[in-house]
């Protein structure tokens, strides 16, 4: 079984769900000679999250801001941890919420996603600066 881990460094996304996948793919060249297994994508901060959902319709990453803004509102008065911004304790909640990490199959090269589906960077900061992710591909 072969490993291959890359760290990756993103620019810098405004608030927002953006499709990374391309990037990833980009960063991880040796993906193409895995026949079976699996790629792990983990982000090394706790204010911006990844998932996988819609990749075509950009109205998608719309609903997704608009609704987790109003899942986990700013200024909410029973919020201690403040001294980051407004934006800050929500991007915390945001984060656990969607999660820190995915993984994907690996399949003759490829991934082996769904027709319609991408990997997200779902960024919760209104000011980030690039996030670091590890990339972490394995298999036969």
């Amino acid at each position: 079984m072969d490993f291959y881990q890359k760290e990756l460094q993103l620019r810098s996304y405004p608030r927002g769900f953006h499709l990374i996948t391309d990037t990833i793919l980009d960063a991880i060249p040796e993906l193409k000679k895995i026949r079976v297994g699996m790629l792990q994508v983990f982000i090394k901060h706790t204010s911006a999250s990844l998932t996988i959902n819609e990749n075509a319709d950009p109205t998608v990453r719309t609903d997704f801001e608009s609704h987790m803004n109003q899942m986990v509102p700013e200024n909410a008065a029973y919020y201690v941890h403040t001294y980051e911004g407004p934006d800050d304790m929500p991007a915390h909640i945001k984060a656990s919420l969607m999660g820190v990490s995915v993984q994907i199959p690996i399949t003759n090269g490829k991934l082996n996603l769904g027709i319609w589906q991408g990997i997200y960077l779902c960024e919760h900061r209104d000011h980030a600066s690039g996030r670091r992710l590890v990339i972490t591909a394995f298999g036969d």
